[in-house]
């Protein structure tokens, strides 16, 4: 077993491209999600399909689409921004997401969900359609469903706890 993370995976990249080119196989798994899905792996399969590497994926576990479909909300058509940054660019983020006329989703943490919901609620309205959910497919497994200001209300009363999918309806067109 070998660790790829986000410190490490610019130094392991060419490792492991030469590893499989020389037939190994690998699987490239993930403690939190889905490889490439706001976790590290998009450049290593970038660098194999560059090289004319074969990939495979297997569907697995994800918290995006259980979040959107229990959201309540349209998942007909949606975006999937993962996490917004943390400083630079957040703003102008925030305001580009604020149009979007299609269900969009985002990923945050604990640490971070109720700034992020009282930003979006500040770009887009308190009273836009939301849900925030927790701990996807695990013991503790909620889903918040309301306006921004309400999901603001309940996490200002409630501690956040867990990683956070959260689903904002889209710009009424």
């Amino acid at each position: 077993m070998l660790s790829h993370h986000k410190f490490n995976e610019h130094k392991t990249i060419e490792s492991l491209v030469t590893r499989l080119q020389g037939g190994e196989n690998m699987a490239l798994v993930s403690d939190a999600g889905t490889p490439c899905i706001s976790d590290p792996g998009f450049l290593l399969v970038r660098q194999c399909v560059a090289q004319g590497v074969s990939v495979e994926c297997l569907p697995g576990a994800t918290a995006l689409i259980p979040a959107l479909v229990v959201s309540g909300l349209p998942s007909d058509r949606f975006h999937f921004e993962g996490f917004l940054p943390v400083k630079k660019g957040r703003q102008t983020r925030l305001k580009q997401l604020a149009l979007l006329p299609v269900t969009f989703v985002l990923y945050e943490s604990p640490y971070r969900v109720l700034k992020t919901l009282t930003q979006l609620a500040e770009h887009v309205g308190q009273e836009r359609l939301a849900s925030a959910s927790r701990e996807i497919s695990k013991h503790f497994e909620e889903t918040v469903r309301g306006t921004l200001s309400d999901l603001i209300d309940h996490f200002t009363t409630h501690e956040p706890r867990g990683e956070f999918v959260l689903v904002i309806a889209g710009a009424p067109e």
